[in-house]
C-alpha cells in the first residue's frame, strides 16, 4: 500500500491534468470527440491502478480531504458568476430544459425499475441505478442507499450506488463529447467575432488569458470564503428537514445572493474573470481527484445483471440527449452544447457537464446560453426536482412493505 499524504494527492492531481493536456494533443480521436482533460487523463490513471492492484498487489491509497472544498470551491464560482438580469434573459430556455431534464428524471427510473425486474432483481436497484445515482450523483447515491439498507433491508443499497454512481461519472464525461459531435453536424456553428475576445461566460473558456491582480484574486478568495462558510451553514440547518439540499446547492445559493446582493446595493461588483479561474482550477483539481481515485474493480465486481442495467441507462441517456433535449431546445448549435451537458449530469454530475461543454465550446465556438442554463439546472433545480420524482416512485406498489 502506497500512502499519499494532501500534498502528494495535489502533486499527482496536477500531474493527471498535465498528462489529460498531452493526451489530448497527441491521441487525435480524444480530441475529435471533446473528451475533456481531466477525464482522459483521470481515467488512464486509474485503469493503471486497476492494473498494478490485480498485476502487482499494488494499492495507492489519496488524502482526498482537497476534493470536497474543490467541488465547493467550483459551485460557490457557479453562484458568483450567476447574474440574475442574464438569468433572466434566459428564462424560457431554462424553463424549458428543466422541463426536459424532469422528464428524464421520471424515465430514467421507469427504465431502471423495469430492467431491474427484468433481469430479477429487486426494484430498489432500479431506482439506485436510475436518477438515485445516475442524477443524483455520490452524494445522493449514499443518502439513499443508507435509507433502503436501514429502513427496506437492501443490505448491499450503499455499495450498488457507489458502483452506480461511479460508472456514471465515467460514461457522463466520456459519451458528452461524442453526441456532441453527432448533433453539430446538423447545425450551424457559430459565427467567431474577432472584436469579442471573452465570451459571455468566464467559464466557457478555461484556456482563455485572464488579466487579473493580486488585491481582485483576494477579494474574489473573500468573497467564496463567505460562500463555504454561509451555505454549509444553512445546509446543517436544513439537514433531516423537509427542505433539506446537499450542501453544494445551498454554497451556490448564497453565491447567486451574495452576487446580485452586493451589485443591487452598489456596495461590490464581482470580478468575473478571478472568478473564472479559481472557480476552473477548482473543477480541474476535483474532476482529476474524483477518477484517479476511482476504484475500478468495484465495478469490474459488480453482477452481470447490474452492467445491464447500467448499459440501458447509457443507451437511454444517448437517446433522450440526441432525440429529446436537442429538439426540444432547438435544433441549433446552443441545443448541441446543452445535449452535452445534459449527458454529463444525467449520468454524472454538474462539474462532468460544464467540462463537456468547455471542450466543445474549446473547439467549435462559445455558447452563453449553455453556460447560463445547464449549470443553474444541473447544480440547483435537478436536486429538488428528483427528491421530488424518487419520492413518488417509492409510493408505487413495487416499494410496498
Amino acid at each position: 500500500m502506497l500512502e499519499l499524504d494532501i500534498y502528494g494527492t495535489l502533486v499527482a492531481a496536477s500531474l493527471v491534468l498535465l498528462l489529460g493536456q498531452q493526451l489530448l494533443q497527441r491521441v487525435r480521436l480524444l480530441a475529435v470527440y471533446t473528451i475533456p482533460e481531466p477525464v482522459a487523463g483521470g481515467l488512464l490513471v486509474a485503469l493503471l491502478f486497476l492494473v498494478a492492484r490485480n498485476g502487482l498487489d499494488l494499492q495507492v491509497k489519496f488524502d482526498t480531504s482537497l476534493s470536497a472544498p474543490m467541488m465547493l470551491t467550483f459551485f460557490a464560482c457557479i453562484g458568483l458568476n450567476a447574474n440574475l438580469a442574464s438569468l433572466l434573459k434566459g428564462g424560457r430556455p431554462l424553463l424549458v430544459f428543466l422541463g426536459v431534464v424532469v422528464g428524464f428524471l421520471v424515465l430514467q427510473n421507469l427504465t431502471g425499475l423495469l430492467l431491474a425486474l427484468a433481469f430479477g432483481q429487486t426494484p430498489f436497484y432500479g431506482l439506485l441505478a436510475g436518477s438515485i445515482a445516475l442524477s443524483g450523483g455520490h452524494g445522493t447515491g449514499i443518502a439513499w442507499g443508507t435509507v433502503f439498507a436501514e429502513k427496506h433491508g437492501v443490505g448491499t443499497a450503499t455499495e450498488v450506488a457507489l458502483a452506480c454512481a461511479t460508472f456514471g461519472l465515467i460514461l457522463g464525461g466520456v459519451l458528452g463529447g461524442p453526441v456532441a459531435k453527432f448533433l453539430i453536424r446538423r447545425v450551424t456553428l457559430p459565427v467567431v467575432d474577432s472584436q469579442h475576445l471573452e465570451p459571455e461566460n468566464t467559464f466557457e473558456k478555461p484556456h482563455e488569458v485572464r488579466l487579473i491582480t493580486a488585491p481582485a484574486l483576494i477579494e474574489t478568495l473573500a468573497l467564496i470564503s463567505i460562500c463555504l462558510l454561509a451555505g454549509q451553514a444553512i445546509a446543517r440547518a436544513l439537514h433531516g428537514s423537509l427542505f433539506e439540499l446537499p450542501a453544494f446547492v445551498c454554497v451556490l445559493f448564497v453565491g447567486v445572493v451574495l452576487r446580485n446582493g452586493l451589485s443591487a446595493l452598489g456596495w461590490y461588483d464581482v470580478f468575473e474573470r478571478a472568478v473564472s479561474v479559481l472557480g476552473n482550477v477548482s473543477l480541474a483539481l476535483f474532476l482529476a481527484m474524483a477518477l484517479m481515485t476511482l476504484r475500478l474493480w468495484e465495478l469490474s465486481a459488480l453482477a452481470l445483471p447490474l452492467f445491464g442495467l447500467l448499459f440501458g441507462q447509457a443507451l437511454l441517456m444517448v437517446a433522450y440527449a440526441v432525440f429529446v433535449t436537442f429538439p426540444v431546445l432547438g435544433r441549433n448549435y446552443d441545443a448541441a452544447v446543452i445535449a452535452a451537458g445534459h449527458c454529463g449530469f444525467g449520468l454524472g454530475a454538474t462539474p462532468t457537464a460544464i467540462a463537456n461543454m468547455q471542450a466543445v465550446t474549446d473547439r467549435f465556438g462559445s455558447s452563453p446560453l449553455a453556460f447560463l442554463v445547464v449549470p443553474m439546472v444541473g447544480a440547483f433545480f435537478i436536486d429538488i426536482a428528483n427528491a421530488i420524482v424518487i419520492k413518488l416512485f417509492l409510493a408505487l406498489p413495487f416499494f410496498s412493505g
